[in-house]
């Protein structure tokens, strides 16, 4: 039985995909392995919002190219966005690679990988290696995103309901390697969850690269409600389901509808993910972001007011072209104005036909990384505040299974996303429960369950 080694780059969409591939060739009898050693096909699925993020995957292919010494038959291959931004190229490399798959193909990759071991385990292997590349547009594969490889105890899923983007950020890869918007069915969504939920999930989060914008393309609004608000009513309803997210949205979505869902949805969990990118208006508009830091304040306020204790995270760049110190001391001060509970700080980096890669004003790395490491000092102090205020108290968890650097303690996350750490028995998984705060300490609370 050929065994499959995959590692996955990037954000949850990467996740989601990766989990797709993998259970399409369990489905056909391929071993899922995490040892890349033991492996007889490597798939890298990768992602290009970031340099770092593909020297990563090129440097991991790299390491891994000595298992063919002892391997011949190994097929390596490259999936995901940087397959779908660099193609045929990756090919050319040093890393011998049989395989590179886009984004809109990864339901083909099941057979391109038996037919390329197929050909190496009846050794057909010379020194004209062939590779398949494949990084063609293909309509409708925004469905073919849908099954599921669940662990035992599993209770939260992502779920795939869109691909692309239309927006055109001027520093972003996205549009190029995901395509245009295309989003499923609102009906074959809900299908989904509700299989999910018969195999014991109980949280779902809804995916799309602006998944607020979800469906604006293909249907209707029905009694003033975007199709990204009745999609929330469709699943919010299924039976049996206690937890529902989404990422990642843009501001321009928050329309009256979507605030006004938070109000009267009480299985939509109270955390919302709001990338803010700069709080300055000039580099907003050179961002092509389409708000202002005042229009972004406003969505901040009326979701607050729309439902208490929401927690609200956020995306930022730091060194973007043109950006002044007057622009930085903005972003700075939007971090505390907003009130953000976490965010995630990137250092701007230029990624290839992007409007922002030859911009005037590029800066310095080490400007770069002061204006980084200044930010996170501001936003650490933030999430330390945050994460104090809930000592004392009792919070709702979804045990998640054991913690990630200690397995002999358990781990789940609040209803406003944060995640907590406990001593807890292993029948506590998958279920939902109150968990006393004791302490905080840096991005984590710890605790101790609230149940006999």
């Amino acid at each position: 039985m050929p065994s499959v080694y995959i590692k996955t780059y990037g954000c949850q969409m990467n996740e989601r995909d990766s989990d797709q591939v993998a259970q399409m060739l369990a489905a056909r009898g391929y071993r899922l392995t995490r040892d890349e050693t033991d492996a007889d096909v490597i798939l890298l699925n990768t992602c290009s919002v970031r340099d770092m993020a593909e020297q990563k995957a090129m440097g991991k292919m790299g390491m891994l190219r000595r298992l063919r010494e002892r391997r011949p038959h190994l097929v390596y291959g490259y999936l995901g966005c940087m397959a779908q931004s660099r193609g045929a190229e990756l090919t050319e490399n040093s890393v011998p690679v049989d395989l590179v798959v886009g984004t809109q193909k990864f339901h083909r990759v099941a057979d391109y990988v038996d037919e390329l071991l197929r050909g190496k385990l009846e050794a057909r292997i010379d020194d004209e290696r062939r590779a398949i590349v494949d990084v063609d547009e293909e309509e409708g594969s925004q469905n073919t995103i849908r099954e599921h490889t669940l662990k035992d105890g599993q209770a939260s899923a992502f779920v795939s309901i869109m691909q692309g983007c239309n927006m055109h950020c001027t520093f972003c890869i996205v549009p190029s390697t995901r395509g245009a918007e295309r989003s499923r069915p609102i009906a074959d969504i809900v299908e989904e969850v509700r299989g999910l939920v018969a195999r014991g999930v109980k949280e779902v989060t809804l995916l799309g690269q602006i998944v607020n914008l979800y469906g604006r393309h293909e249907f209707a609004r029905v009694e003033g409600r975007s199709p990204f608000v009745q999609l929330l009513d469709a699943v919010h309803d299924v039976p049996g389901l206690e937890r529902l997210r989404f990422t990642s949205p843009h501001p321009i979505g928050y329309k009256e509808d979507l605030i006004e869902a938070f109000k009267r949805l009480p299985r939509l969990m109270e955390h919302v993910h709001l990338p803010l990118q700069s709080g300055s208006n000039a580099i907003l508009k050179r961002m092509h972001r389409a708000y202002t830091r005042e229009r972004f304040l406003e969505v901040v306020a009326k979701m607050r007011a729309a439902r208490e204790g929401l927690a609200i995270t956020t995306d930022i760049i730091v060194g973007f072209p043109g950006e002044t110190e007057e622009d930085f001391a903005a972003t700075k001060a939007m971090v505390t104005e907003a009130d953000f509970d976490n965010a995630f700080v990137f250092r701007y980096s230029p990624r290839r036909d992007t409007p922002a890669a030859t911009m005037d004003g590029q800066l310095s790395e080490e400007v770069k990384e002061a204006r980084n490491q200044e930010l996170l000092e501001v936003v650490n102090a933030n999430v330390a505040r945050k994460l104090q205020a809930c000592v004392g108290h009792n919070v709702e968890i979804l045990c998640e299974g054991p913690s990630r650097h200690n397995a002999e303690r358990l781990t789940g996350r609040t209803r406003t996303n944060k995640v907590v750490v406990f001593e807890g028995d292993r029948r506590h998984v998958g279920e939902v429960f109150d968990v006393r705060v004791t302490r905080a300490s840096g991005s984590t609370l710890y605790g101790d369950p609230a149940i006999l």
